[in-house]
């Protein structure tokens, strides 16, 4: 298969996954980011990137956003929200991050394949987003399927920008608007 025949495939499988995304838990991951006071989020390796392009796209939204481990990260009190994106909610160090919200009352919410994951357990809410988990052994078993993480941090990114827009609607917000947010020191 050339490049061209590869895109289409992942935009199909891409398109498959998508289908089985819960709206219900879209929706209460979008009520806790319009009630919280503060949102935190992190991420690591892709998933890490997808993540800090929400909290971009957050920030354009007029929302308080901090990055996790950024240097001008504030300080997290209760009614704050850390939003962890992990294809298999155990790593490590999201594991402790999320651990350490509980404990100091900031509520978690997971994107993720896994619900009932660590990181699943201790959040308030889960958005589950359909796809492989990366293991050493994947393989095509004779369908197309992406290498690793790849299909889970691709959905995140476009799921992300869907949240956004549902988010613009249920806030009136623009793109015009959104604007008046973007740096303008770059």
């Amino acid at each position: 298969m050339g490049v061209q025949e590869n895109t289409i495939s992942i935009i199909r499988e891409l398109e498959k996954n998508a289908l089985q995304i819960d709206n219900a838990q879209a929706q209460e991951l979008i009520a806790q980011i319009r009630n919280a006071q503060r949102i935190f989020l992190q991420g690591a390796g892709r998933s890490g990137i997808a993540i800090r392009a929400f909290a971009n796209r957050l920030l354009h939204l007029g929302f308080s956003v901090s990055v996790v481990g950024e240097i001008s990260s504030p300080h997290s009190r209760p009614g704050d929200l850390l939003i962890i994106g992990s294809g298999s909610g155990e790593t490590s160090s999201l594991k402790s991050l999320a651990q350490k919200a509980v404990e100091s009352g900031v509520d978690v919410a997971l994107i993720t394949l896994k619900k009932e994951s660590t990181i699943g357990k201790l959040a308030k809410s889960v958005l589950v987003l359909p796809g492989t988990v990366k293991t050493e052994n994947n393989h095509n078993q004779g369908q197309f399927s992406q290498p690793m993480g790849s299909a889970f941090e691709q959905l995140c990114f476009i799921t992300y920008d869907a949240i956004v827009l549902e988010l613009m609607a249920q806030l009136g917000e623009t793109s015009e608007n959104m604007f008046t947010r973007h740096a303008d020191f770059e």
